[in-house]
């Protein structure tokens, strides 16, 4: 039985924390900007900080499984 729970959680936070898919911190032009579908190299640090975070706190603390047959 292979626990996917680390592979969703992984996969979900890439997809909603995508620089400039839903918003992009800091922007280019403005410390936030929404949906500009633009990146730079900041913006790609903190996000993978954030994204690093957010994947460990629930990985670790909060232990999901989803178990396959």
């Amino acid at each position: 039985m292979a626990d996917w729970a680390p592979v969703v959680v992984g996969v979900v936070l890439f997809v909603l924390l995508s620089p400039g898919l839903i918003l992009e911190a800091p922007g280019t032009y403005r410390p936030v900007e929404f949906g500009s579908m633009r990146t730079n190299g900041k913006a790609v640090a903190l996000h993978t900080l954030i994204f690093f975070g957010i994947y460990s706190i629930i990985i670790v603390a909060l232990h999901p499984h989803i178990y396959t047959s």
